[in-house]
């Protein structure tokens, strides 16, 4: 097992767009398996590789007894819009919010080995899908909410008690031909 340590709202890697995967190789299935690993244990329904200090479009979920990952996802989003639904986050521990979310999704891209994949999604799958598409492009659940709920937000997340915490130390390295993984 590798678990690594999630990153924390505050670290810049949680707003920076992350890069397309151009290699489909032994690295990219380790990344995946780490980012298995550590969802699991967290528990958590779903991780962004920029949430362990990845700079890569890629997440897993496991949502409804469905475990899965996705690499370079794009998604189509039904019109239905939920504007009730919990939604939290692993890099904003203990913390959950009312955030608007599509209730469907279809989310289409790669898995580890370069293969095509389209997963449709409702409810929680969806807003899974959703809410770690935009961990790749630097967007936080928080952005999505209204003025008052973010506001709301916004002081609970100055109350909490990991709030302001270092950043982790990450064992990643920067795979050649990305860039800088971190």
């Amino acid at each position: 097992m590798a678990v690594q340590p999630i990153r924390l709202f505050g670290d810049p890697v949680l707003r920076t767009p992350a890069q397309p995967v151009v290699d489909f190789d032994k690295e990219l299935r380790k990344l995946v398996k780490d980012l298995t690993d550590t969802m699991m244990d967290a528990p958590g329904a779903g991780l962004a590789a920029p949430q362990i200090g990845v700079s890569l479009r890629v997440f897993t979920y496991y949502v409804e007894d469905q475990l899965g990952h996705l690499v370079n996802p794009k998604l189509t989003l039904g019109d239905e819009i939920d504007e009730e639904g919990e939604e939290g986050c692993l890099s904003f521990p203990g913390l959950s919010f009312p955030t608007p979310r599509a209730v469907r999704a279809v989310a289409t891209g790669f898995n580890m080995y370069g293969e095509p994949v389209t997963i449709e999604g409702t409810d929680l799958m969806a807003r899974c899908f959703q809410h770690e598409t935009d961990h790749l492009d630097g967007v936080l659940f928080i952005d999505r909410m209204n003025p008052e709920q973010r506001k709301l937000a916004m002081k609970a997340i100055r109350e909490a008690e990991w709030n302001n915490q270092p950043a982790p130390v990450v064992k990643f390295s920067p795979h050649p031909t990305h860039g800088k993984a971190l």
